[in-house]
């Protein structure tokens, strides 16, 4: 990356803490399925949990699990769809997808190891500066590819492979206000 923080010395993402309907189905899924180890578990004092996943390079997605947790509202706490597939568009202050870096020559057959898992996922998605965003075809303005899924609570992820570094010259435009609605579908 081009610049670097002089505020604070800070060393990327320690977790990410996401909420799940069933702790046994997201062990299930990350560590048997994604092969995410299992590296801490927190029973919660008053009921629920909070188990913590290796997502490699010392980073860790983490999940809590309420008893009496409010159900998913995809549409508005999530993306309700896969890019490509419908409007991925979630509330402010929602988390919107997980992007969980993987080796760029492995992108194809992450499709393919995820599909034979049972897994429905996007075909990969080349992501330039054209007018939509992404290319059928890669090239050299592409600068990361991509394959989302979904787990079994609906939690949208991406499988994203850097092409190139990114430079100043990828800071390019100047950022929204309020009054202006755009819908995106595309990311």
């Amino acid at each position: 990356m081009a610049d670097r923080n002089t505020e604070f010395e800070l060393q990327g993402v320690n977790h990410l803490a996401l909420v799940c309907q069933d702790m046994a189905r997201t062990v299930d899924f990350y560590s048997n399925l994604l092969g995410m180890p299992l590296v801490k578990t927190i029973d919660l004092p008053g009921g629920g949990q909070h188990f913590f996943f290796d997502m490699g390079n010392g980073n860790l997605m983490a999940f809590f699990w309420f008893p009496d947790g409010p159900e998913a509202a995809p549409g508005i706490a999530s993306a309700g769809a896969l890019p490509g597939r419908g409007d991925i568009s979630s509330a402010v202050g929602s988390m919107n997808h997980v992007a969980i870096d993987v080796p760029l020559d492995q992108i194809e057959s992450y499709v393919e190891r995820l599909r034979a898992k049972g897994v429905e996922c996007s075909d990969v998605v080349n992501h330039d500066d054209s007018e939509n965003g992404v290319s059928r075809e890669m090239h050299d303005g592409v600068f990361v590819r991509s394959v989302y899924f979904q787990d079994p609570d609906g939690i949208l992820l991406e499988f994203a492979a850097w092409t190139r570094a990114l430079t100043p010259a990828d800071v390019r435009h100047a950022p929204a206000t309020a009054s202006v609605s755009r819908s995106f579908d595309h990311v």
